[in-house]
């Protein structure tokens, strides 16, 4: 039995997240309270209470979900539930990073607040959006972009999230000329996303510079393939982290390049992993799954009741 630890990323917060789950167990709490001291900001007030809208603050989003999801993770490994493979979408790949021991705790909480604040702050000054495109291939996606960029409009592929759906990023009107044109093409549905920054493409170039020199001083500890228990797949190409890589250079390069999930679920069918356990509020990425791999057992942990449900359901008889 093959099993892989999904980490979600930004646009499944919700206020009161992690709060049972950090009243219940001391290794959650631990991490709460780690992250706090290692950030100097408050998490758990903006994980429990919110407000939303602070919540919702790129350069508080991303902090919050993955403090979250390591609080989560902490709790199932003290149970004993491992995994052969870890991967998520944009900010989650680092809890991915974390959970295989590529990236310390520490490290990756002061990388991600870093990340948050300039992918919140670094943001070029027109008005952008972006838009899911559900049930056109992808190639087909890339194509219409192509043609609206020829004809100087900037809306281009930003997460490639299944074989099904993907996010398109760009100027607001660019987004809504290709919604129509993507619903003329064949898609069923194409609708704009609450995010509004031009997420993983090259309007975040400044971002992506400053960035650059957070990961200067960063030790990663990437060992062999056949060293390294748990694998990490990176979101840039859907391939594993190995040893070589210029990590640095990767997630620099991450932020204004496309995410590809998509990739990440072929490599996972290919190794034939049977169980997705998704770390952390929502169910967007065993989503992704199921649409390319229904035979999949899946799993969504965020809270004292889905773990209890898991538990029920066998989760932790067959580590």
């Amino acid at each position: 039995m093959r099993r892989a630890f999904l980490f979600p990323g930004q646009g499944a917060q919700t206020v009161g997240m992690g709060k049972d789950i950090y009243e219940k167990y001391e290794e959650a709490k631990k991490v709460y309270d780690e992250a706090t001291r290692i950030s100097g900001i408050d998490v758990k007030k903006i994980c429990f209470e919110g407000p939303e809208e602070e919540l919702n603050k790129t350069e508080n989003t991303q902090i919050a979900m993955l403090t979250t999801s390591l609080a989560i993770l902490e709790v199932l490994k003290a149970q004993g539930v491992e995994a052969d493979i870890a991967t998520g979408l944009s900010l989650g790949e680092y809890g991915a990073l974390i959970c295989s021991g590529i990236i310390s705790f520490e490290d990756g909480i002061k990388l991600i607040q870093k990340r948050g604040y300039y992918m919140g702050n670094m943001l070029p000054k027109e008005e952008y959006s972006m838009a899911a495109v559900i049930g056109l291939e992808s190639s087909k996606i890339e194509e219409i972009c192509n043609k609206l960029q020829e004809e100087g409009k900037f809306v281009v592929p930003a997460n490639y999230n299944c074989s099904v759906q993907t996010a398109i990023s760009g100027e607001n009107e660019a987004i809504d000329e290709a919604i129509e044109l993507l619903k003329q093409a064949g898609a069923k549905r194409a609708i704009k996303l609450k995010t509004s920054g031009p997420f993983h493409t090259i309007k975040l170039q400044q971002a992506k510079e400053a960035y650059e020199k957070e990961l200067e001083n960063i030790e990663f500890n990437l060992l062999p393939e056949n060293e390294q228990k748990v694998k990490v797949i990176k979101n840039l190409d859907g391939t594993y982290y190995k040893k070589g890589d210029n990590i640095k250079e990767i997630l620099a390069k991450h932020i204004i390049s496309p995410v590809r999930f998509d990739k990440a679920i072929e490599l996972m069918k290919k190794e034939q992993v049977d169980e997705y356990i998704e770390i952390g509020p929502g169910k967007v990425l065993t989503g992704f799954i199921k649409k390319d791999n229904k035979e999949a057992k899946t799993y969504n942990i965020s809270s004292v009741e889905t773990l209890e449900s898991a538990k029920r359901d066998g989760l932790f008889w067959h580590n």
